[in-house]
């Protein structure tokens, strides 16, 4: 079995070829912005660091529906077989509303494309579409905020034992949309993915969410669109960029089709960085740029 290259094997290889390689397949759904050829690889002086993160947490328990925190159906623990040498890893997904990105990764799961599991799911909105389907597929579900109209809802950081609790290895947003307290960021440092159905850093920030984006890409003469996704920070949509795929816009769109076209897009790419995300092909540059390792070829990033 060939051992996949540590970081300083990455280094050398990167270091001692003064030729820049040529420019991944751009088929590939990872958005490249029109830079020049040499800029799709690194120069010489740049470092390669693999950044992996150990979450220590004890062993699950299984909660009765109090404190914000709903029982699941059953008691089945998620395995912790190793592919590759790699461990599954336990996901948590936020949502506030229908969740279909949250659906789309929990098929690809079931289906095995995606080595990870999803133990439970975290709304602000209990009766959203999100929150019903995770019930109906034994997914527990835990209320957050706190707020006056929700009491029941955990504080940040009862939010952050209760993750640890389900031993929770990468937290994914998926159409949530409050602020996440920085007691999370902190616990979960490059960690913690979102989407967002444009061209970031082009409309983004808060207000930018839903039909609100959509509308405003038309409005502006914007040729085309797609979703991005990013890791958290402190900050609405300003986290350093992992993953971007282009869809076109049409001269006659309404935002509802333009929507429709991006969604599509967005079920696609969020399982495939959840699948790189699991298999920890996830590889930071030293200036602290995210890329993706190619499973295939795993000399190539993107």
């Amino acid at each position: 079995m060939v051992r996949p290259p540590t970081a300083q094997s990455l280094v050398s290889r990167f270091c001692s070829n003064p030729t820049t390689p040529s420019i991944p397949n751009t088929k590939k759904s990872f958005f490249q912005a029109p830079t020049p050829p040499s800029s799709a690889y690194f120069s010489q002086s740049r470092k390669w660091v693999s950044f992996k993160i150990q979450h220590s947490a004890p062993q699950r328990v299984w909660y009765n529906k109090q404190n914000g925190v709903e029982e699941v159906k059953d008691g089945t623990s998620h395995g912790n077989d190793l592919e590759n040498g790699v461990r599954r890893k336990k996901l948590a997904v936020f949502v506030s509303g229908g969740g279909s990105n949250f659906k789309s990764i929990h098929e690809a799961s079931l289906g095995g494309s995606v080595h990870g599991d999803i133990v439970v799911l975290v709304t602000n909105k209990r009766g959203c579409g999100g929150s019903v389907y995770a019930r109906d597929n034994g997914i527990p579900v835990v209320l957050f905020p706190k707020t006056k109209d929700k009491p029941d809802g955990l504080a940040p950081n009862d939010l952050v034992a209760e993750l640890r609790k389900f031993e929770v290895d990468f937290v994914l947003l998926a159409g949530y949309l409050k602020l996440i307290p920085v007691e999370l960021i902190r616990a979960y440092p490059r960690s913690i993915l979102n989407i967002h159905p444009s061209l970031l850093p082009a409309f983004g920030g808060k207000g930018y969410y839903g039909m609100k984006v959509h509308k405003a890409v038309i409005a502006s003469g914007a040729r085309f669109s797609g979703p991005t996704i990013h890791f958290v920070d402190e900050h609405y949509d300003t986290g350093r960029i992992l993953a971007q795929s282009v869809v076109p816009v049409l001269a006659k769109d309404t935002a509802e089709e333009l929507a429709a076209r991006v969604l599509q897009e967005e079920h696609r790419l969020y399982v495939e960085v959840t699948t790189a995300l699991c298999e920890e092909r996830i590889i930071w540059r030293e200036d602290g740029v995210p890329l993706i390792q190619s499973k295939e070829n795993p000399s190539e990033y993107r």
